[in-house]
């Protein structure tokens, strides 16, 4: 039995789209829209997508004992710091110290629990980074009752890509 789509999905979803341009960044795309948009054309009826999806990861750093250490450490206390707030709001005597005392171990407990974690890769991941799923190319998809009039229109934009195919 096919699930019942979503309510949401159907906000991107167009009957029958055609594309209209095609760009290699996205600030294009969204500068034809808003043209678009300008000229009194129905914007509703038009959608932006990323393709040819890629996944990019950036190294930041290299990792070691010491880093990571660090990194479990402030961790730790700040989550020490947060735990010994909400002890001591309960707790009318020694709030400070309470707080102290769960930062502290916070930090330990962060030290333990990183170095134990990062000594579980055996070195085959010792660096950092971020990463990030980013298309490479956006098309301007519109619904085929409006392709003609976003054609004409956007002949009249500088630079812009009226015809994909070209």
């Amino acid at each position: 039995m096919p699930a019942a789509p979503q309510p949401w999905s159907r906000a991107f979803k167009l009957e029958f789209p055609q594309s209209l341009a095609t760009y290699d960044d996205y600030p294009a795309a969204q500068r034809t829209v808003d043209f678009l948009s300008d000229e009194h054309f129905p914007v509703e009826n038009c959608m932006i997508v990323g393709t040819d999806l890629k996944q990019v990861e950036r190294i930041t750093g290299r990792l070691s004992y010491g880093r990571v250490a660090m990194a479990g450490a402030l961790s730790g206390l700040w989550l020490g710091v947060f735990v010994g707030v909400i002890f001591a709001l309960f707790d009318s005597e020694n709030q400070f110290a309470r707080i102290v005392t769960t930062a502290i171990l916070g930090a330990m407990f962060g030290i333990i629990w990183a170095v134990a974690g990062f000594a579980a890769t055996r070195g085959q991941r010792d660096f950092a980074s971020v990463s990030a799923v980013v298309a490479t190319k956006y098309e301007v998809l519109v619904e085929h009752k409006h392709l003609a009039q976003a054609q004409q229109l956007l002949a009249k934009l500088p630079g812009a890509l009226p015809n994909p195919f070209a």
